[in-house]
């Protein structure tokens, strides 16, 4: 067992052996997933008994509170069998580490059953005032991955104070609370079932709202576990590493389904009847693990540095800070780079919805759009700092 695991947490190996033996069902689960804008509840099934959406909640209430490295390897696996289930296990395991940085009545409460989903979006695109012992909170927020299968909604919103200042806030809201607007008809990541909650008049009681600022700086806990590794961390740098993991699994899936189709295909119009012999699919496939290769170094290098961080309790730099943001935009590109070559490499029977690698290119697509992944974006930042130049952005 990893050394920054919990003693009686599962092991590395053990939890992601668990992820790959799950990759033949979310595959198969992928299309109805697709066509019906949300996971099957097979794959959540399977997910949750294997106990892959456990992975950040608090120990003492039935968690693993497994490290970043550990995570971002589980996501990728599942990755391989459907980029919407290991977006949205990401996404539940994120909102879920967010949760247990509220105070243990709160936390007892969202994790009563360790099996109870948690999303949650980190974006503050709704507004607060203060009410009598707590917040009235109106908004909407978008991209809200998993929220139909979740109980509870970690959201930011804004909060008027009685000076005329105003205050981010991180909001935790039953569900059933929130209007769910079924907005999510998109090209790719589908199966995320990514739509709008919106909130009318929705009371938040004391305690069950915290600093927004306290979660992006790190070290932010209101309860037992508040120490606990994996708390120390600023959100950021957790939730990139996390999102990053599904790109590296998305290039890795694309590449075995490239490999399973290849035997018995040929290069159509040309003389090659075997595409296994040709020079061209050498050169293609060759760049491609090229691609792979270097996700997965900008991937593993965020999670590793978070781990870093969390066991020697060492503050993080602005320049650390911005590299996390490059690492996932460049983990970004090359893994659409990747699955841009054995894509186009697939030939034209590619196109047919039954073959994943279509699915896995729009994807992709779709994760290199995300306004926390886009590539020329992190890129920008990055060379801000590099530059001698403040950050444009709170969200480092």
């Amino acid at each position: 067992m990893d050394t920054t695991e919990l003693a009686d947490s599962p092991s590395r190996a053990d939890l992601v052996a668990r992820a790959a033996k799950l990759v033949p069902t979310l595959r198969e689960n992928a299309s109805w997933a697709e066509e019906n804008r949300q996971l099957h509840e097979g794959t959540i099934k399977a997910m949750a008994e294997a106990g892959l959406l456990r992975t950040r909640l608090p120990a003492r209430l039935g968690g693993y509170e497994s490290d970043m490295r550990t995570q971002v390897e589980v996501l990728a696996e599942l990755a391989k069998g459907d980029g919407s289930a290991s977006w949205t296990a990401g996404v539940w395991s994120i909102s879920a580490w967010v949760a247990g940085l509220f105070p243990d009545t709160v936390q007892d409460e969202v994790f009563a059953s360790p099996d109870d989903l948690v999303s949650g979006i980190i974006s503050p695109t709704a507004m607060a005032v203060p009410a009598k012992d707590g917040i009235v909170v109106n908004g909407r927020w978008a991209f809200n991955s998993g929220a139909k299968h979740s109980k509870w909604n970690t959201n930011a919103a804004v909060l008027a104070m009685p000076d005329g200042s105003f205050q981010p806030v991180m909001t935790l809201i039953p569900l059933a609370s929130l209007e769910i607007d079924d907005d999510w008809h998109t090209a790719g990541l589908r199966g995320s079932g990514s739509v709008s909650t919106v909130a009318h008049e929705v009371f938040v009681p004391d305690g069950w709202y915290i600093p927004l600022g306290g979660i992006l700086q790190g070290h932010s806990g209101h309860g037992s576990n508040a120490d606990a590794l994996i708390h120390r961390a600023p959100i950021m740098p957790t939730a990139c590493a996390t999102v990053s993991a599904t790109a590296l699994g998305l290039a890795k899936g694309a590449k075995d389904v490239f490999f399973e189709r290849l035997p018995g295909r040929k290069i159509t119009y040309t003389e090659y009847t075997d595409q296994s012999q040709a020079p061209l699919t050498h050169l293609q496939v060759a760049e491609a693990s090229v691609k792979i290769d270097e996700t997965e170094f900008h991937v593993y290098r965020i999670a590793d540095l978070v781990d870093a961080k969390n066991a020697s309790g060492e503050p993080w730099t602005l320049e650390e800070r911005a590299r996390v943001r490059l690492d996932t935009g460049a983990a970004c590109q090359r893994s659409k780079e990747a699955v841009d070559i054995l894509n186009t490499a697939s030939g034209a029977s590619s196109i047919y919805t039954d073959v994943p690698i279509q699915r896995i290119e729009r994807d992709v697509q779709t994760l290199n759009l995300h306004a926390i992944m886009h590539p020329n974006t992190n890129l920008e930042l990055y060379g801000r700092i590099m530059c001698g130049l403040a950050p444009n952005t709170q969200y480092l």
